[in-house]
């Protein structure tokens, strides 16, 4: 079951161990907010707001953020079905017109950016994620890509 959080006000808060799963995000608002062996599966924080919020040993899913502004987000730690817990894990995100700024996504072990690759701008990859970003990114900007 989901739940409807959308337009709630996270201040100073800590969620540990939690299953998020269909949650319902939309228009809230988070600052220093930290999660911590967390799952998010279908969440949606469309147009949510979350600033100095760190995201730590979680599993992200089908998450969308489109519209979102993330500033001062990082997501160190690991995926919860991983054996080695040290970076997080970002599957399938959507950041369709989102606006980021000082969001560190250096420490996650893979982002699976379906859409919106062009808003990333204003994070912070590692060197090995720009080459998972690649072609992404050449799609989003015409380049076509052989070697043949």
């Amino acid at each position: 079951m989901s739940s409807d959080l959308a337009e709630t006000t996270w201040l100073d808060t800590e969620c540990r161990s939690s299953l998020l799963a269909g949650t319902q995000l939309h228009g809230s608002q988070m600052r220093r907010t930290v999660f911590h062996h967390c799952k998010f599966d279908s969440v949606t924080l469309r147009a949510a707001q979350l600033r100095d919020v760190t995201v730590a040993d979680c599993l992200l899913r089908e998450v969308d953020v489109a519209g979102a502004t993330l500033t001062g987000v990082t997501f160190p730690g690991t995926a919860l079905d991983r054996v080695d817990f040290t970076k997080a894990t970002l599957a399938r995100v959507d950041f369709t017109k989102a606006t980021l700024a000082r969001v560190d996504l250096r420490e996650a072990t893979s982002l699976g950016v379906t859409s919106g690759v062009e808003a990333l701008k204003g994070a912070t990859i590692s060197t090995l994620q720009l080459f998972d970003l690649a072609p992404a990114l050449a799609q989003h900007i015409g380049v076509t890509v052989k070697d043949s």
